[in-house]
């Protein structure tokens, strides 16, 4: 196994509990800790696939990656009891995968286009879609429109990949490089509440100025 692969698998994995978690907190039956832990591991990497033209997509020619969610759904299904925070978790939990699957998926738009741009657009969705999509389909406050950062951490990770592989540095450093960036950034908003100004509507101006 390589590296990239370890990442996806732990992306996958990560982001499944996340959606097995959420479940958890609207008391779903074990159905729907598969379904929501399914969504949320495979969502991102399905949209980067798509977009890159990869067909089929990555967990349709290795559906080993859906053995992955179902059995994290499981061991979540009998274990969510005992954690005291499953929200906190939940978002810690999302900002581990988050920094890996920023890491994969530019990885993977790099190789496949050889374009940096598209390589942080790869790694910018395939980190965001699949919380977007857990917090969109279980009613949970959806991370994507928290006040702290969340995207830019995703492109932050990506960048710091893409950078440091541009430069000729070793795989293995460019993934901790960009791993550790979108924790970083991404552990700053969660703890520290890091957050870019919001824009702050202006009053209108009267009908008269604006003839």
């Amino acid at each position: 196994m390589t590296l990239l692969d370890a990442l996806d698998y732990a992306g996958v994995a990560v982001f499944a509990a996340t959606g097995a978690l959420a479940a958890s907190r609207k008391q779903l039956d074990i159905i729907g800790f598969v379904f929501l832990a399914a969504v949320t591991g495979t969502g991102g990497g399905t949209l980067r696939d798509l977009v890159l033209g990869q067909a089929p997509v990555f967990w349709v020619s290795r559906p080993v990656y859906l053995v992955v969610c179902v059995g994290v759904a499981l061991v979540v299904f009998v274990t969510a009891h005992l954690v005291e925070s499953r929200y906190r978790l939940l978002l810690w939990l999302d900002a581990v995968g988050m920094a890996a699957y920023s890491v994969m998926g530019a990885a993977k738009g790099l190789a496949i286009s050889g374009s940096p741009v598209v390589a942080l657009v790869t790694g910018m969705m395939t980190a965001c879609l699949g919380g977007i999509l857990r917090d969109l389909l279980s009613g949970e406050p959806s991370v994507l429109l928290r006040p702290e950062i969340y995207v830019s951490a995703a492109l932050s990770g990506a960048g710091g990949f893409v950078a440091a592989t541009l430069i000729g540095a070793p795989l293995v450093a460019a993934s901790a490089i960009g791993v550790a960036l979108a924790f970083i950034v991404r552990g700053g908003a969660i703890r520290y509440g890091w957050a870019f100004s919001p824009y702050r509507p202006r009053p209108g101006r009267p009908p008269e100025d604006v003839m």
